[in-house]
């Protein structure tokens, strides 16, 4: 099993946010998608594209694509790749762009997983955002996709806004459950280094990202949706039954997956290997063969380490019978000693052979699996 990740750099304006490789501009989509076919013979065997299973178009704004476009895309993948044995195909696509005949189109082509970029349903925490679209467009983005016989449906929201109340951030919780979606990812605010929230941080003109508000706010998201059929299965995905992201899954579980287009990354098992954060000097490489712009061998620590990180993530949690075969009993019973003396009790539970982290744990998921790290 495998999956397939390409990356669409396009957007029409950068959110104050974003720390994803994107250009602020779409001249170059003809360009790119000459690239990326001849990218997609180049990378052909870095892994088994017959056992794929998933293809995942992320960005970037993948939506800025044409259905012409998409179509060849998937007519070329389809040399290399059994596009029919593909169980999920996901486009992450904003809201403005979803008109009801794009939609239509984008089912006609196959696609059968929207990840809509929401937010917010707040048009003022919108405006601060960055955000091209409204409230309203949002609503009626979801409403074209369900009428186009789109039955997974993804929305995106950010939360720990410091232009955002609690309830407001509750009210939009209200908003998205009204909607016909499957499945939710709530993010808390962050500051990358090379987003303009972090410049506007620096410059004095934003105040630093509030944690306390964050966590807050991330424990009102479990009060709203405890009543509902959601349920979290890591740290920012939550669900209705059976409609995880496959795609996302298998990247916790250390699936093989290639990565096409600027900055995507691949991993085949024991290395990861990624392509240049820059639209010319990708193209460039590309017309010489050069697939890759740089590459890193996994060490056994760096692999066991995340294959905690990734695991504690997950409300599968880490499967301590996996590790005990694959790391030895020493290994497995010293994280065993650890969670017993070092993290709260209410924060994990020890059932069936798995440490799994609560939705209280989850929240420190990072920092408790790095107090678990070992080095080479």
């Amino acid at each position: 099993m495998s999956g397939i990740y390409i990356h669409v750099p396009f957007c029409l304006s950068k959110c104050v946010y974003c720390g994803f490789y994107s250009v602020a501009q779409t001249r170059d989509k003809e360009m790119f998608v000459r690239t990326l076919l001849q990218e997609i013979d180049l990378r052909a065997d870095y892994i088994d594209l017959r056992a794929a299973r998933t293809l995942y178009f992320g960005g970037g704004t993948p939506s800025l694509l044409s259905l012409d476009e998409l179509e060849t895309i998937f007519q070329h993948l389809g040399r290399h790749c059994r596009l029919e044995n593909l169980e999920e195909i996901t486009l992450e696509a904003n809201p403005e762009q979803l008109t009801p005949d794009y939609c239509q189109g984008l089912r006609s082509l196959g696609i059968s997983r929207l990840s809509i970029g929401v937010q917010s349903f707040d048009d003022d925490v919108l405006r601060f955002m960055g955000r091209r679209h409204t409230a309203r467009q949002a609503i009626e983005a979801v409403e074209n996709a369900s009428a186009a016989g789109f039955r997974n449906l993804s929305i995106d929201l950010i939360f720990g806004v410091a232009e955002r109340t609690d309830a407001q951030w509750k009210e939009d919780l209200r908003t998205a459950l009204s909607l016909p979606i499957q499945h939710l990812s709530c993010y808390a605010l962050t500051a990358e280094e090379n987003s303009r929230l972090y410049k506007q941080i620096q410059q004095g003109r934003h105040a630093p990202v509030d944690d306390e508000q964050a966590e807050r706010q991330y424990k009102l998201l479990h009060e709203c949706l405890a009543p509902t059929d959601f349920r979290q299965y890591e740290v920012s995905n939550y669900c209705l039954p059976d409609f995880e992201s496959r795609h996302n899954s298998a990247y916790w579980d250390h699936t093989p997956y290639l990565g096409l287009g600027p900055a995507a990354h691949s991993f085949d098992g024991a290395s990861r290997q990624w392509n240049a954060a820059n639209l010319k000097q990708y193209g460039e490489n590309v017309a010489h063969g050069i697939t890759c712009e740089e590459r890193e061998e996994l060490s056994p620590a760096d692999l066991y380490n995340e294959t905690l990180l990734l695991a504690l993530r997950t409300r599968e949690g880490l499967d301590l019978e996996a590790l005990r075969a694959q790391y030895g009993n020493e290994r497995a019973q010293g994280i065993l000693n650890h969670f017993r003396e070092r993290v709260p009790a209410g924060q994990y539970e020890n059932a069936a052979g798995k440490l799994r982290l609560t939705a209280e744990g989850l929240w420190f998921a990072d920092g408790i699996a790095e107090d678990l790290f070992i080095v080479d």
